[in-house]
């Protein structure tokens, strides 16, 4: 059960005991006030008059829980979902601690929990970081870069990706020197240019197997995904293709990063 589910039942079981408080039991708590009033000759004491109007207990959590489940299940399945990246499969573009958000609505609007598609937006474009469903286990979330579209015709040999023939551009940067992240070394930075916008990317200059090879075609409604981390990236390489259905949103900001402590200089980084 995930926490969407989760939030929808909690919803449901605070609107129903609301629902029921209201059709049953105020009624019965105003006849009761009613009749203790009467009984007093309208001289009913201010303490009284509250025990016996008081909401139940449960009632009053409930009343006051609906509200705050609602907002939270509308943002959260609509506008903005936070995620924590567990792995080093993006880096250099996510570390492992990083707190991202995305946006839910780029690529659709979807029901919670049923996960159908009810109002058509957007659809991912090449250089996307898109979070998804990973396709083997739908339980689990994965980050990786949209490389492929429907049609595309992939190839990644030696260090190099081409789409449909045509090389994609990489420029060497450098070694990349940045050990807080725990990635291996030696390993080189390369700056690589997608449709016109740029990321940078890293490889390990020794790693040859089974990641370095390969050709697919892409699916019509479906994605080729790559991590940036491209010797060390459990993606489309090793399993396949991302179904437009297991698309959960477009990676867009980094709110904050807790490894071994706050990273304050990551705090509020956009993502590319």
């Amino acid at each position: 059960m995930d926490f969407a589910t989760m939030m929808v039942i909690a919803l449901a079981v605070c609107g129903v005991i609301w629902a029921l408080d209201a059709r049953l039991w105020a009624p019965r708590r105003r006849e009761a006030l009613a009749t203790a009033s009467a009984a007093a000759g309208g001289q009913l004491k201010d303490d009284d008059q509250q025990r016996i109007a008081k909401e139940p207990l449960l009632v009053e959590y409930a009343r006051s829980f609906f509200p705050v489940i609602l907002v939270v299940l509308l943002l959260r399945s609509f506008l903005v979902e936070p995620f924590r990246i567990p792995s080093g499969s993006m880096i250099p573009t996510l570390w492992v601690g990083d707190f991202i958000l995305v946006n839910k609505f780029a690529y659709g609007i979807r029901l919670p929990v049923v996960d159908m598609k009810v109002i058509e937006i957007g659809a991912p474009r090449r250089g996307d970081v898109v979070v998804f469903r990973f396709p083997e286990d739908p339980s689990t979330d994965y980050i990786k870069r949209v490389i492929g579209l429907p049609g595309d015709r992939v190839s990644y040999h030696n260090k190099a990706l081409l789409i449909n023939g045509q090389p994609v551009p990489q420029q060497s940067v450098g070694p990349y020197t940045e050990v807080s992240t725990g990635i291996p070394l030696p390993v080189r930075l390369q700056l690589e240019t997608v449709d016109g916008a740029q990321h940078q990317m890293v490889v390990h200059p020794d790693y040859y197997g089974r990641l370095d090879a390969g050709e697919w075609q892409v699916p019509e409604n479906s994605y080729f995904v790559m991590g940036d981390n491209r010797d060390n990236s459990n993606d489309s390489r090793a399993w396949g293709f991302v179904p437009e259905k297991n698309l959960v949103g477009k990676a867009f900001m980094i709110w904050m990063n807790w490894s071994n402590g706050v990273t304050w200089n990551r705090i509020g980084d956009s993502i590319h």
